[in-house]
């Protein structure tokens, strides 16, 4: 059966057109579960420092928390989702996701533990690796590709208000809930627990509509014939293998399947990750932290081994393109710095200024509380994310129609101009001048978002998206997200200062700037040459495509 003749898929004659109004639909309900995805996730930066009271946490504990334990699973489970929605019905598998991921965060509600707590985030995060392949794929389908990058910005910017919007959330909630009941509410719930199930709980309403949408046909914005029909066997057996390749220690066992060499390559791989864990793990002392980041680097390097002999096209046209591996390092590197920075700047307003300004017995200014800021915090966050996310997909797509890497252009600003208003947010003792300088840093820091997301959609065929998508989000994810608020948490526990763990994070500017300026050497070849390089890799195009 055709691909847009899966269960639950529409016939090519009831999908409407691509680029209107219909699409525009799909976009507005997308940016709403994006906004949903990020409360879930970032909802954790404003409880911080109650859960690490209540809880009795170190800053690198709340770091994994917030990203290792989400990522790894996220970063891990993205691979095989990924390619299920190359394959399924996106909408179908989003829905799904959403309800996991919504129910895993009320859950979180209920945590009395760091063990707890990790385990319920490691939910969330294998439920929102749904999120992004489909929705990638989807827009990918429902826009043409002179529009690409605009509308992946205005999806992406769902991930600034939501992070926006779950500190505002996060600090009403505590509030509210923590004076109506000082001693503990229902089931002895306090505020940081009750926040968690207050967004949590609507997710599974919105999975509901995510269910009603339309699956587009893949390939049909881009005037490209639909992907060769797939059996609904082979797509459950081919999602089984993938799964296989990415989860130890079935790795070994797919391996083993694919012949001696696969299973030898795939051990000497498991050695290297181990030994590298091991080295880690004894100059630090963080046993979760690199044994799970170790745990998702080798699925990772296991699932590259096992498509390269199962799917060669895809392995061709994602790891074989170095223009596609140095996007996701490039990027990967941006959202090390963004995602922690956005984590740790909450708690380090109030350590810095709210708190030693409530013991100095001084007045204090109306900025100066925690509610004012989770406002400042959350609606500039917001606000400058949405605004820096649309605008950089709009200079991107412009830039692109002068020069074909002029999308990279624009991403870069992401390095070059919030840097010196960092260094200055997290050395001033002005609170007034931290806020200031959060604003710069949020707009042009989320400009490479969208750029990021159409750069990988342009390099792959339409059947791969949701692949491409998986392994992009192995660099925001797994290298920022994984690594990058640990990494300021773990600094800071070293050093005493929170603000020297922010700002260590600009070391990270020469490796971003290096991967940057060869993809935009690489690029326009890379793009240039797709189909050609996917035939020859083995992929079977419509006679109709040149």
């Amino acid at each position: 059966m055709a691909d847009q003749e899966l269960p639950g898929a529409e016939s090519p004659g009831k999908v409407p057109a691509v680029g209107g109004p219909y699409a525009s639909y799909v976009l507005a309900l997308l940016v709403l579960v994006y906004v949903f995805n990020f409360i879930d996730r970032q909802i954790l930066s404003i409880l911080a420092e109650d859960i690490k009271r209540d809880l009795n946490l170190s800053d690198a504990q709340l770091g994994f928390l917030y990203g290792t334990a989400f990522a790894v699973f996220y970063a891990l489970f993205g691979v095989p989702i990924g390619r299920l929605a190359d394959n399924w019905v996106r909408t179908r598998l989003l829905s799904f996701g959403l309800t996991l991921w919504s129910g895993m965060t009320a859950l979180s509600g209920l945590a009395g533990s760091f063990t707890q707590l990790s385990l319920a985030r490691i939910g969330v995060g294998v439920g929102e690796a749904t999120a992004g392949p489909s929705a990638y794929s989807m827009i990918s389908d429902w826009f043409p590709k002179a529009r690409r990058a605009t509308a992946l910005s205005i999806y992406a910017a769902g991930l600034y208000l939501g992070g926006g919007v779950s500190l505002l959330i996060g600090a009403v909630v505590v509030k509210g809930w923590n004076t109506a009941y000082p001693d503990g509410g229902p089931l002895g719930l306090v505020g940081w627990q009750a926040a968690f199930m207050a967004v949590g709980i609507p997710g599974l309403l919105l999975a509901l509509w995510v269910a009603t949408l339309i699956e587009p046909i893949r390939g049909r914005a881009d005037g490209l014939p639909p992907p060769v029909p797939m059996p609904g066997r082979t797509i459950i057996r081919n999602f089984l293998a993938d799964m296989a390749s990415v989860i130890p220690p079935l790795t070994l066992v797919n391996m083993a399947l694919l012949g001696r060499r696969a299973l030898l390559e795939n051990i000497a791989a498991l050695v290297l990750v181990a030994g590298l864990v091991a080295t880690l793990v004894h100059f630090t002392g963080e046993i979760p932290q690199f044994l799970a980041v170790g745990t998702g680097l080798y699925a990772v390097i296991s699932w590259a081994q096992s498509i390269k002999r199962r799917d060669k096209p895809t392995y061709e046209m994602i790891w074989g393109t170095p223009a596609f591996v140095l996007t996701i390092i490039g990027f990967g590197s941006i959202s090390f710095v963004g995602y922690s920075v956005g984590f740790w700047a909450a708690p380090y307003a109030m350590r810095s200024f709210v708190e030693p300004m409530a013991a100095s017995g001084a007045p204090v200014p109306w900025y100066g509380t925690k509610e004012a800021v989770a406002f400042l915090l959350g609606g500039g966050g917001a606000l400058g994310g949405f605004i820096g996310t649309i605008l950089g997909g709009v200079l991107g797509d412009a830039a692109k129609k002068r020069h074909p890497s002029g999308r990279i252009i624009v991403g870069s600003l992401a390095t070059l101009v919030p840097a010196p208003f960092i260094w200055l947010q997290y050395t001033t003792t002005d609170l007034a001048t931290f806020f200031l300088c959060y604003a710069p840093t949020t707009i042009f820091g989320s400009m490479y978002v969208g750029v990021a997301a159409a750069t990988t959609q342009d390099l792959v065929m339409p059947r791969m998206r949701g692949a491409a998508t998986a392994t992009f989000f192995i660099g925001t994810t797994l290298f920022g997200l994984g690594l990058g608020p640990w990494f300021t948490g773990f600094v800071s526990k070293l050093s005493g200062s929170l603000g020297t763990g922010v700002l260590s994070l600009l070391l990270m500017a020469p490796v971003t700037i290096t991967c940057l300026l060869l993809v935009y050497r690489w690029l326009p070849a890379a793009e240039a040459s797709r189909i050609t390089r996917a035939r020859t890799a083995g992929e079977i195009i419509g006679d109709d495509v040149t």
